[in-house]
């Protein structure tokens, strides 16, 4: 049997377990947490009502694109770390664009959504870590195979139909970094959502397409030598990759590649304070900060010195001083539109030290940490050390991430949220698409 034979196979009829659909619903809230301010409006977004006069026909393509700009637009969603980039955001437009037209039962669901995170990181490990380092946006690339992948199981396609599906997908895959900082960035979520419904519409109208040799070719055409494709397969469900290591949700609406050293900084800030000391006399004494990373972890956080407040999300000097000045990063920090220039002056007294005697982060992400270093007028030096694996250790309260995000919503909305039964996943599928 082929890999993209046995692919199908494993997406068609594999079965996710309880654990693995509860982490499905959890990854469902996060989801409405980062996507209805947008929908709502009630965030500076000017991208969604411009897409909205373009995909105004209310098709399932327009409106896989719809949400899936809308759940990436603030950079608040989740990350997947095998996958390298943000899954739900492109699977879940797929599905829900989908449900709307053609209800399925909340288990369907649910299984098709753990499904699509499975292929998203299964990819993620076959193509390797040079996919990204070589400057593809994972999300918008793998994302498209991945949503393609739950849509086959949404659907209940047949073995060859699906092999034919995912040919498709990975044939139109694409996103670069460069966009990185710009609103194409949160498009190439719509993008790859659009593009997985495009090729499930396209394989049920009969369009012939390779069946065997795609996937293969996709993986080995963009990962610079690096490919091991015989981990598509290996240990397929065992465990389900949205439960181990799960997805990782995110505390602050700025880019992953930042949250260890703003997290360095929130704790300097409040040792500080502990110690009975005036935040002003900390901010007034600073002469210069380092931050402190493996070689080439700064690859996503490129951005030095950001113009507007989308670019700031990308921005380890921003982000630090943001976060010494106020204690969290605030959602107005970083939307649309311009900066904040008190954060500025702080900022510009960032320098980046990459640590040379580190392993490179390519090697391994997870390994990734920041060290902030700040120094006072007095030669005072204060140093924290912070890790990926700290931050996901404390987690985040995706339940009060929703709630604060829902607003002045409906009771029943939120109460919809549990995913107890069919009908709510109707509410909130009505909810997220009359948009």
């Amino acid at each position: 049997m082929t890999l993209t034979a046995a692919l199908a196979e494993a997406i068609l009829y594999s079965q996710p377990d309880a654990p693995a659909r509860e982490h499905a619903r959890e990854g469902i809230r996060d989801f409405m947490a980062v996507s209805w301010p947008v929908l709502q409006g009630t965030v500076p977004d000017s991208g969604l009502p411009a897409l909205r006069t373009l995909y105004s026909d209310g098709s399932v393509r327009s409106q896989a694109l719809l949400l899936g700009y809308a759940g990436h637009a603030l950079d608040y969603d989740d990350f997947h770390a095998d996958f390298r980039g943000h899954p739900s955001v492109v699977i879940l437009p797929a599905l829900f664009a989908c449900q709307r037209v053609q209800p399925r039962s909340l288990e369907p669901f649910l299984d098709a959504y753990v499904t699509g995170i499975e292929m998203a990181g299964r990819l993620g490990l076959a193509i390797s870590q040079q996919h990204y380092a070589l400057g593809y946006h994972n999300t918008a690339t793998l994302g498209t195979i991945a949503a393609a992948a739950a849509l086959a199981r949404l659907l209940g396609m047949e073995s060859q139909t699906t092999a034919t599906l995912l040919g498709i997908a990975a044939t139109q895959a694409s996103g670069l970094r460069a966009q990185f900082g710009s609103a194409v960035k949160p498009l190439h979520a719509g993008f790859a959502a659009e593009r997985a419904v495009t090729a499930a519409q396209l394989t049920l109208a009969g369009i012939d397409g390779r069946q065997q040799g795609v996937i293969e070719a996709f993986v080995a055409a963009s990962s610079a030598g690096q490919a091991q494709p015989e981990k598509v397969l290996e240990n397929w469900g065992s465990p389900w990759r949205i439960s181990t290591p799960g997805l990782e949700f995110k505390p602050f609406p700025t880019c992953a590649g930042t949250h260890s050293a703003a997290e360095a900084a929130r704790i300097l800030r409040q040792q500080w304070l502990a110690a009975g000391k005036p935040l002003d006399a900390l901010l007034s004494q600073i002469v210069d900060i380092t931050v402190a990373f493996p070689p080439g972890g700064d690859i996503a956080a490129s951005i030095r010195v950001p113009v507007n407040g989308i670019e700031a999300r990308f921005s380890l000097e921003y982000v630090i001083a943001a976060m010494l000045i106020y204690g969290d990063l605030r959602l107005q920090d970083f939307a649309e539109g311009d900066l904040n220039h008190q954060v500025m002056p702080l900022a510009a007294r960032v320098r980046r030290t990459p640590d040379e005697s580190a392993p490179p982060d390519a090697i391994n992400p997870a390994l990734r940490f920041h060290v902030v270093t700040l120094t006072l007028a007095d030669g005072t030096t204060l140093h924290q050390r912070r890790t990926r694996q700290h931050s996901l250790a404390e987690g985040v309260n995706v339940s009060s991430k929703l709630q604060r995000a829902l607003g002045d919503a409906s009771p029943e909305l939120l109460a919809a949220t549990a995913l107890h039964s069919t009908a709510e996943l109707q509410r909130l599928t009505g909810a997220l698409t009359r948009h």
